[in-house]
């Protein structure tokens, strides 16, 4: 970013500042662009739930949005639909946002959804019933949500801490809903990098032996080695800039969902998202919400050393990130959530 456009950014964020100490209805009046649509890869996940409270309570609407959420089969196809003009802002994995720096884009979070990825690797015990190491997916089939996105991201870490390239394995996508299901029942998979609910339906069935846990946060910290941010909503620097009360109110209303769900039992989780997010068994569905639970940001700020984490993990399986020269301070803002913070209580 150009010393001017960091100065325009900057004033950016003062302007919001004053902005955010409004009243909802004033807030309204002075957002830039009221309708836009934020793209989302497998909204069903719980890596994404906040999104979908914000919309299904309404939070949107009363920050004064029109929000259209468009889902797609992974976070990849959601990254490319904000490149590509067709959706403003992504709900997605954090770590986009550097590896869209190393290519001279620059994209910034600017509220996190979760503080652990809550991805899980397991080997199916279908097609692989002596799987013993890592080294033992050489040649074989990985299931991922879409072939670039976060649970690829993953899965090449933890094969790369295996002695495993990326390349020394087939990456099939597969989805986060049913799609996911049926591939590892069917044997067209291996092994699958998911999320829940997906990963307990298909553990509880037998079908998986996991291989690296990412749902609670002492795994995460084992897997990582240090806290790993994980979905969040980032845009453009460029739509930072030209929209500073615009993301304000964005961010206002996701920090609502986030308080939502700190204070939400079971049941209320269950009474609020689409039937169809629970796969057909509510029972397994709350049993999986229990065990992520904690994986969701309780305040939406995304932590320096989270920030790190991810630069490294990313470096462990792409050369040319350990070469390339990261300001991680550009991915990432709080000051949106900060405001957001201080307004609602």
């Amino acid at each position: 970013m150009a010393m001017t456009q960091r100065r325009d950014f900057l004033a950016a964020m003062t302007a919001v500042s004053a902005a955010a100490a409004l009243p909802v209805a004033s807030l309204a009046q002075g957002i830039e662009k009221k309708a836009l649509t934020i793209a989302v890869g497998g909204k069903n996940l719980f890596y994404y739930l906040p999104l979908t409270i914000a919309e299904q309570l309404g939070y949107f609407k009363a920050e004064g949005l029109d929000v259209d959420i468009v889902d797609f089969a992974g976070g990849s196809a959601a990254l490319r639909a904000v490149v590509g003009g067709s959706a403003d802002v992504v709900s997605g994995a954090y770590e986009h946002t550097i590896n869209l720096q190393s290519k001279g884009q620059i994209f910034t979070e600017f509220v996190l959804q979760g503080r652990a990825p809550q991805i899980v690797l397991a080997v199916s015990t279908k097609t692989m019933p002596d799987y013993k190491r890592i080294t033992d997916l050489k040649g074989r089939k990985i299931g991922v949500t879409a072939p670039g996105s976060s649970t690829n991201m993953m899965a090449n870490f933890v094969l790369a801490k295996g002695g495993l390239k990326p390349t020394d394995v087939s990456f099939i996508g597969v989805g986060a809903g049913k799609g996911a299901i049926t591939a590892v029942q069917s044997g067209q998979v291996d092994a699958i990098a998911n999320l829940d609910p997906v990963i307990s339906m298909l553990d509880q069935q037998g079908l998986l032996k996991i291989v690296s846990d990412t749902r609670t946060l002492k795994d995460t910290e084992a897997v990582f080695g240090g806290p790993m941010p994980a979905g969040c909503l980032y845009a453009s620097g460029a739509f930072l800039q030209r929209n500073p009360n615009t993301a304000q109110a964005l961010a206002a209303a996701m920090v609502r969902a986030l308080k939502w769900l700190q204070q939400a039992g079971p049941s209320d989780i269950v009474k609020t998202v689409p039937e169809s997010y629970l796969l057909g068994d509510r029972g397994l569905y709350l049993a999986a919400w229990t065990r992520v639970r904690e994986a969701i940001s309780p305040d939406g700020l995304l932590p320096e050393a989270g920030a790190r984490t991810a630069l490294r993990t990313l470096q462990t399986f792409e050369p040319k990130l350990a070469e390339a020269k990261i300001d991680l301070s550009k991915t990432y803002t709080n000051e949106f959530v900060r405001k957001a913070l201080a307004r609602i209580k």
